[in-house]
């Protein structure tokens, strides 16, 4: 794909279009890699976004228990400390 270099105040820049934006999930933010002559654009993911939230949420409703036993809760930890 070409594209055109546009002006952007004092720099310049290309405009991606909406189709590819839209097809690899692109938001606010891309990192650039340079690598062997390439300019490679990778959208920028934040997977644990939101987990925050989403864990009071999980403790408010009381979701938030172990699904099986404490693998250590026999064990004497106190030659780690």
């Amino acid at each position: 794909m070409e594209l055109t270099i546009i002006k952007i105040g004092n720099s310049k820049g290309v405009r991606l279009p909406k189709t590819l934006i839209e097809k690899y999930n692109i938001k606010d933010k891309v990192e650039l890699i340079l690598e062997k002559g390439y300019l490679i654009l990778k959208p920028v993911s934040s997977p644990r976004k939101g987990w925050e939230t989403a864990f009071k949420e999980m403790r408010k409703n009381g979701d938030d228990q172990l699904l099986f036993n404490d693998v250590f809760e026999n064990e004497n930890l106190e030659e780690w400390i």
